[in-house]
């Protein structure tokens, strides 16, 4: 047994909610044990300060339903339960080719004034970019829908004529 060897296991939590509220964290960390104990067949098992802190996170009340480790068995023959960190993939980083150029600026049109028989140029503020900008705002807001005015209706009146007294007869 002179090799190391590790694997990485996502163990379900979600029995620690049967315990009290004042336990279960601590019932997580045996659950653990436990655990390690069953599938890595051996009785030493020491836990990483890493995972104790995440199953401690939220406090005592509220561990994590399930958490992914990673088992090593070592040469003194102990299990090390360790947090499982994911390798990610270097390739989705975007280069400069894949990033989209823009080809085209549009300039303003520059128009030509008139003034007492002197001809300036004159650059106007508005640019179409900056037209189309507007345009789309315009549309992005959204419209609230027009309030009805609604009046509380009274049930009709029934006209009724005052009952007269029945007439005793003498």
């Amino acid at each position: 047994m002179s090799q190391e060897f590790e694997r990485v296991y996502t163990i379900p939590l979600g029995k620690v909610l049967l315990s009290a509220n004042t336990h279960r964290a601590v019932r997580a960390i045996n659950m653990i044990k436990e655990f390690a104990r069953r599938h890595m067949k051996t009785y030493e098992i020491k836990i990483d300060e890493e995972v104790s802190h995440q199953i401690w996170a939220r406090g005592v009340r509220s561990p994590p339903r399930k958490i992914r480790v990673k088992m090593t068995k070592t040469d003194e023959g102990h299990i090390l339960v360790s947090s499982y960190e994911e390798e990610v993939e270097s390739t989705a980083i975007p280069t400069e080719e894949d990033k989209p150029k823009v080809t085209k600026k549009v300039e303003p049109e520059k128009v030509e004034v008139e003034e007492d028989g002197e001809v300036e140029e004159y650059v106007p503020t508005k640019t179409s970019e900056d037209e189309i900008e507007e345009e789309v705002k315009k549309e992005s807001k959204p419209k609230a829908a027009p309030k009805k005015e609604s009046k509380p209706k009274a049930a009709p009146k029934k006209e009724s004529k005052p009952k007269a007294a029945p007439k005793k007869s003498e």
